[in-house]
């Protein structure tokens, strides 16, 4: 929610804190405010989850991936939906399943017997937003075909590139507790994703909240009951990622973003470390919560604040630290409490 105009405050979410500055001016100014009007809008159908709602609007302006992970039930695609309402860009859901094929997500040729040819029918990939729910459900088959559109930004059947629309985002989802019927991520998918978020279960006055509005008519499939509205459109998102790529960051900065990446590789929990496609993934992350925290360059409290969701996911556990109860946030809590900040 924007302060009044003129003023600035402290604005929080779970793991986030950021400053907002009113009295938009320039592109990049209405912009910003209206990326960060985005997390009021979405709260009209979904509570407590303002931590993923921005690590998806910074996954947006990046160009990047999320892996949504959490137990069922707490409105991990009501969250991509209505998301993706508030930004006025199409989306689509895919189930995985065991049995789903590759070209149930790209598409494939299709003969058409009225004229004797082949046409390619797309698939649900071509989308700006596609929500892969439970993604770990499918062989890895099936999970590569992801790779090259999440990669390039386009699919190829038939030996034929298909460029994706802009923007294009995936948004996968998995539980974290059922291991039965599912097969792991590989890692160099998973290094695919520019941010891992936990979408954690909603504290009691949260949950309390949730069924109040149940009790009310809320109706999840119906978001434009619910008041939730377009906040921020094509030329907002256009706007923000220019501004973004032109955030500075000083040398020092970016020494210190090495830093961090590379103690992960020596820590003695680690079997593999973040390798340097996630040290680039830190900083794109870092530039855009400046930008959305008001500023025109990065500091280290920036590195520190999206060092978890961009980094948990790009390392490897020695399994004897995985039975210790080691985990790759408590990895990193270690990294960032011993390198060295720069002043």
């Amino acid at each position: 929610m924007l302060c009044p105009p003129g003023r600035r405050r402290a604005a929080h979410t779970k793991g986030f804190r950021h400053t907002v500055t009113d009295a938009p001016t320039t592109a990049s100014d209405q912009a910003r405010a209206a990326l960060t009007s985005v997390r009021h809008e979405v709260a009209k159908a979904v509570v407590g989850q303002d931590s993923a709602v921005t690590g998806l609007v910074i996954a947006v302006l990046c160009r990047g991936h999320v892996l949504l992970e959490g137990v069922p039930g707490v409105a991990k695609t009501l969250l991509v939906r209505t998301l993706a309402t508030t930004l006025d860009i199409d989306t689509k859901r895919v189930q995985f399943t065991p049995d789903l094929m590759p070209g149930d997500i790209t598409g494939s040729l299709v003969y058409d017997a009225r004229t004797a040819e082949f046409s390619f029918a797309p698939g649900p990939v071509f989308t700006n937003l596609l929500l892969a729910d439970e993604i770990n459900r499918t062989p890895p088959k099936t999970q590569a075909a992801l790779l090259e559109a999440m990669e390039e930004r386009q699919v190829s059947v038939d030996g034929q590139p298909r460029a994706l629309p802009d923007p294009f985002v995936v948004a996968a989802t998995q539980n974290p507790v059922e291991y039965e019927g599912t097969y792991p991520l590989p890692e160099a998918q998973l290094d695919r994703f520019l941010l891992k978020l936990t979408v954690s279960l909603p504290e009691r006055d949260d949950e309390i909240a949730v069924l109040r509005r149940h009790a009310d008519g809320f109706d999840p499939r119906d978001l434009g009951a619910a008041g939730v509205g377009v906040v921020a459109g094509p030329e907002d998102l256009r706007a923000a990622r220019t501004a973004v790529d032109g955030v500075r960051v000083d040398p020092d900065v970016l020494g210190y973003v090495v830093d961090v990446c590379r103690a992960t590789r020596v820590s003695p929990s680690v079997q593999l470390g973040v390798s340097p496609r996630g040290a680039t993934a830190l900083l794109r992350t870092s530039r855009a919560w400046a930008w959305l925290s008001g500023r025109e360059y990065v500091t280290p409290d920036d590195v520190k604040a999206l060092a978890r969701p961009t980094l948990r996911h790009r390392m490897t556990l020695r399994p004897e630290a995985e039975m210790e109860g080691v985990t790759p946030d408590s990895v990193l809590e270690t990294v960032l409490s011993t390198v060295s900040v720069p002043r």
